[in-house]
């Protein structure tokens, strides 16, 4: 955690309230800093399927003090099964609890997962302003920001977390790169939980397949397929099309996929992936999450790799006598992670895709595992 002598008495404006934009606010405000949180949208609701939280993850939401919280909404699980195309076991990899007395893993629903995090950054004295954006930073000394409701105001810190279509990203780093499509998309939809599911099912194949247990009644069931002209879909026809798409996968999924009837129930995306090289900052704005690192799911680590950042910004903050040198490292310490989960989530893609070669993954899991175990 955060020394002695870092920067003191930061004002910082977090642009986006999601995930990571929530994590920071959490984080910097156990370090005293003030935290204002601007949201374009006019509520913080967000879709209602699921999502996986790794070992990496709980760790830093155990560093944020709200682990339990996490716990209480979801539920917990140590291990990854891996399938064939065929239906057919092939792996169970354990995934090492990096918290004694805690899970490996969690599974929770998106919307049970936002109510704890805007709770908790509410509770921690974070404020919050839905339906504003940023219309223009200028970075000087202080970043001067006007906002969309006309106001305008000076901060120490502008933090991007407005995700992989980031407006902040273009005007803080005009020349970083823009997300790229990939060639699939990724499709998913909340069904009972089926008895004994005690691990996220991942099958491999053409056709990627998985289930993950969100409570104690709900799974959700995820694929990722081949979209090769990028096609946005209207909501009617979500069901059929996710069935659809599920007859060439094993028979246990095709028939899970029956169940998917109504198209309010189904969530797709296509799935893009944005690497930013060079820095993640320029004068006092800085990006984290999807807005510099935008990932495939394939390897379940886009959410976490958000929360990390946050509690590496903030830490960061809380050690250096200014802002410049906290932000340098910041970087420093979150690149190498961060390209590594991006450019392997791609190689899975690809390999489905048969842009390159297949991959084992169980292996990759496996080593996903390892990797992310290390100290952030």
């Amino acid at each position: 955690m955060g020394g002695e002598r870092g920067v003191r008495d930061l004002r910082v404006l977090i642009i986006g309230g999601g995930i990571g934009g929530l994590t920071a606010a959490i984080a910097l405000r156990q370090r005293g800093f003030a935290v204002e949180i601007i949201e374009k949208a006019s509520t913080l609701s967000v879709d209602g399927v699921g999502i996986i939280q790794q070992g990496n993850v709980l760790r830093a939401l155990n560093a944020l003090g709200i682990l339990d919280r996490y716990i209480d909404a979801g539920v917990g699980f140590d291990a990854v099964e891996v399938y064939a195309p065929n239906g057919e076991r092939v792996a169970r990899v354990p995934s090492h609890r990096l918290i004694a007395e805690r899970p490996a893993n969690l599974g929770i629903g998106r919307r049970a997962l936002q109510k704890v995090l805007s709770d908790s950054a509410r509770d921690a004295g974070a404020k919050l302003r839905l339906e504003t954006t940023a219309v223009s930073i200028e970075l000087a000394e202080h970043s001067h920001v006007r906002l969309s409701d006309g106001s305008s105001g000076h901060y120490d810190l502008v933090v991007g977390a407005d995700g992989s279509h980031s407006q902040t990203r273009g005007m803080v780093l005009p020349k970083a790169p823009a997300p790229q499509f990939t060639g699939q998309g990724v499709w998913r939809c909340n069904l009972p939980r089926l008895p004994g599911l005690d691990a996220l099912h991942a099958y491999n194949g053409p056709i990627g397949a998985g289930l993950v247990p969100i409570d104690a009644d709900q799974m959700y069931l995820y694929l990722t397929t081949p979209e090769p002209d990028n096609p946005r879909y209207p909501n009617q026809g979500l069901a059929a099309r996710m069935r659809d798409r599920a007859a060439h996968c094993a028979e246990a999924i095709r028939t899970l996929a029956e169940g998917i009837t109504d198209d309010e129930s189904v969530v797709y995306r296509p799935l893009e992936t944005l690497l930013v090289e060079g820095p993640w900052h320029r004068g006092c704005a800085v990006l984290l999450g999807d807005s510099v690192h935008t990932t495939t799911p394939h390897l379940g680590q886009g959410a976490g790799l958000a929360i990390e950042d946050s509690l590496v910004l903030a830490e960061e903050l809380a050690r250096h006598v200014d802002i410049e040198s906290a932000l340098v490292a910041y970087h420093a310490r979150r690149f190498e992670r961060c390209a590594y989960i991006v450019r392997a989530s791609l190689a899975i893609c690809w390999g489905q895709l048969g842009k390159g070669p297949p991959i084992d993954n169980a292996k990759a899991t496996a080593e996903m595992f390892a990797v992310t175990a290390q100290p952030i």
